[in-house]
This record gives structure tokens, sequence and C-alpha cells, in this order.
């Protein structure tokens, strides 16, 4: 009786601990990684097929595998992209060219990041980029005019964001707070950088 949509009469059920046994086929190794990558999270076809060539799976069995993985819709770039910018951007507030640099990263193909990114807007890439800088702004109060503007700006570069929509929106925000600028209390010199690009949950 078949236990699953690949298992036949007496194999192992694709995932379990007997499935990786030396007496087990090439074919229900891989089965069983993938399941259980998927099942831990999304993952695209890319990183699939590095999983199981690190595993020793060869290559036309991996080949076949992810095929009918994809055939059956459990392996799908296209919603995997979509999946990760809409995640990126709610969670990290990353820009576009952020979120193209991780699905480049993650495998994604050129069609399928081109097709997600389009759902990011300039308008609501503008929303976000200002939401940051409101959350941050705070607690740059006391420091020097110019000290604010590049620590500001820096955090929305690591992000993605290019260097004139950050320096027009942080300059933009730091108007708007209708106040005379930080006191110098702080050296510059002191400011600590956050980190390197879109690296970091700023």
């Amino acid at each position: 009786m078949r236990s699953g949509p690949w298992a036949g009469p007496d194999q192992p059920t694709p995932g379990s601990a007997a499935d990786e046994t030396p007496e087990a086929d090439p074919e229900s190794v891989a089965k069983g990684i993938v399941l259980r990558r998927l099942t831990a999270a999304p993952r695209s076809r890319s990183e699939l097929a590095a999983d199981l060539a690190a595993r020793d799976v060869p290559d036309d069995v991996a080949t076949r595998v992810l095929d009918r993985f994809t055939e059956v819709g459990l392996i799908d770039d296209q919603a995997y992209a979509q999946m990760l910018v809409r995640t990126r951007r709610d969670s990290r507030g990353l820009a576009r060219r952020a979120l193209q640099q991780e699905l480049r990263r993650k495998g994604v193909g050129d069609d399928e990041a081109a097709a997600a990114l389009d759902s990011v807007s300039p308008d609501e890439e503008l929303a976000t980029a200002e939401a940051l800088v409101a959350k941050r702004l705070p607690s740059t109060q006391r420091l020097p005019y110019e000290t604010r503007v590049r620590r500001l700006a820096g955090m929305l570069a690591r992000k993605g964001y290019n260097a004139g929509l950050a320096h027009r929106v942080v300059r933009e925000a730091i108007a708007a707070e209708g106040r005379p600028c930080g006191d110098g209390d702080r050296d510059e010199e002191a400011v600590v950088d956050d980190g390197p690009a879109w690296t970091q949950d700023d």
C-alpha cells in the first residue's frame, strides 16, 4: 500500500528515518530531503538543488525529483519570490534593490524575481522609507543636524534605498519636527555604524 504520492510497495515513507538508510534508493532519499526542507520553510528550487547536491544525490535523480515536485506545485519559484518580497518588506522594510539581491542570493530566476518586484510600487517604497525614518528619528534628536542626516540616510541605504530618496526623506522628516537642530552633545566620531548592507533588522 502506498504511503504517499511517490512511495511504492514496501518502500520507506519519504522523509522518515528509514528513508536514509544505506539500503534506501537515491530517489527515496532525495524525496525525503526535499520534503523535510519544504516542511521546515519555503525554499526555491535552486536552494533545494544545493541541498541535494550536498547530500551527494546524483544530478539526474535530483533533477527528476525536483521536476516532479514542481509539477505537483510543491516547488513554485514564482510564489516563493512573491512571499519573500512581501515578508522582507513587512518585517525589515527592504527596498527593491535589496529585495532583488535577496532573491538572487536565494537562486530565484530573473523572470520570477522581476514579476515579484513589480508588486512594489514607488509610492509604497517611499511610504516604507518614511516609516523607517519616523521610527528612528526620536533616538537621534540630540545629534548634530548633519550627523542625523548621515546616520538616518545610511540606515535607509543599507536597506536598499537610493541616496537621493534617502536624503530627501530624512531632511523632510527632520524639518517636519519643527524644532532646533541637535545640540551637538555627542561627538560625530562616536556614532557607531549599524552594520553591513541589509543584513540587520534596523
